[in-house]
């Protein structure tokens, strides 16, 4: 399968563009401003005799989208898998938010959501297939306490993702999220080992998630044909609804 991976460069993106890549898909792994790491995952696989297309692209600003869909249309002829991996976080009172803070961090996490879906659609439409995964968060569904802003974000890819699972479904497009609990990316560097140890005894299965726990879980909805709409939170048992 073809597949495009916004937000591949680090941390959960970059697990999964690891392993679709060696589980034999063509990945195009989009990265923004981590180019360093971005060719050096490209080394890496290179090293273990794997191909994988990296592509620079600010997927908050449309034109920047299109090119990087066309470039994918143009080597690859279709794009059969999407998976919307790009966000910022942010922790701040809710009373500090700036006006500039609100705009950005909608325009990172949640616009550039509909500008990749957009933009990919009218060829999954024609080809009557597709699988569209976003990731957006546990916050998203729980919200956090001075993440605001941020759990305002992922609530409203999660509603993207239930509205399009059932505008798409007559198309063979399937649509869903992946909520992850707390994972030990570059994301949480800001927490101390007291409170990595705190959260991890509240967790039942007591640990902090991994990227190839995400990854795991974006393996099975490629080849699942009859999920889409759910918004699946693989969390350790943190949260349970």
């Amino acid at each position: 399968m073809n597949i495009l991976i916004t937000g591949a460069s680090r941390g959960i993106g970059r697990q999964i563009a690891i392993d679709l890549t060696k589980s034999g898909h063509n990945v195009i792994a989009n990265y923004n401003k981590s180019e360093k790491d971005a060719k050096l995952m490209q080394e890496e696989l290179k090293k273990e005799n794997y191909e994988i297309d990296i592509y620079k692209a600010d997927v908050s600003k449309r034109q920047e989208v299109k090119s990087m869909i066309d470039f994918t249309i143009k080597k690859y002829g279709k794009i059969d898998v999407l998976i919307n991996n790009a966000g910022i976080s942010q922790e701040k009172m809710f009373t500090d938010i700036t006006e500039n803070d609100w705009n950005n961090m909608l325009q990172v996490n949640l616009t550039s959501v509909f500008y990749t879906i957009q933009e990919v659609l009218p060829y999954m439409i024609h080809n009557k297939a597709g699988c569209i995964i976003n990731i957006s968060s546990i916050w998203g569904l729980v919200g956090a306490s001075c993440e605001s802003l941020y759990s305002v974000s992922k609530a409203g890819i999660d509603a993207l993702t239930k509205s399009l699972a059932k505008e798409l479904g007559p198309s063979n497009i399937r649509v869903n999220s992946i909520a992850p609990g707390i994972i030990d990316t570059d994301m949480n560097k800001n927490l101390s080992k007291e409170e990595i140890n705190e959260i991890n005894q509240s967790i039942p299965l007591g640990r902090l998630g991994t990227p190839k726990d995400i990854s795991k879980s974006i393996l099975w909805l490629i080849n699942d044909s009859y999920t889409t709409g759910q918004i699946i939170s693989p969390n350790g048992g943190w949260v349970i609804t």
